[in-house]
């Protein structure tokens, strides 16, 4: 084979191995988006720090749901108020509240 075609053919082959690697790469940080219900929830004595420090936050209520590694802190959890409203509370890695946000209840009326 001419020297050319073999520097030609090397390029392809690894334009082609670098195009595999990108399309690899990006199925596997769609595959690892939160999107996917995939949400890693709090476990073990974190869950009983953050549980504390959320009930306390929302002055009560009952926590419906829990996440590590939130896009907005370290831990989110959700608590849900006895008059239905909910409120996700962010709390950094020390358990302290680094923001809240609330939904309200809907009237069925």
């Amino acid at each position: 084979m001419a020297p050319q075609k073999k520097t030609t053919r090397r390029i392809a082959i690894g334009v082609g191995a670098l195009a595999v690697i990108g399309v690899a790469g990006a199925g596997a940080a769609i595959g690892s988006g939160d999107d996917d219900g995939s949400d890693t929830a709090i476990t073990g004595t974190a869950l009983t720090r953050a549980t504390e420090a959320a009930l306390a936050a929302t002055g009560g209520g009952r926590v419906t749901g829990t996440e590590v590694g939130d896009e907005e802190s370290l831990y989110e959890v959700e608590v849900t108020r006895t008059d239905g409203s909910q409120v996700d509370v962010q709390l950094d890695e020390d358990f302290h509240v680094v923001a809240t946000e609330g939904e309200h209840a809907e009237d069925d009326g």
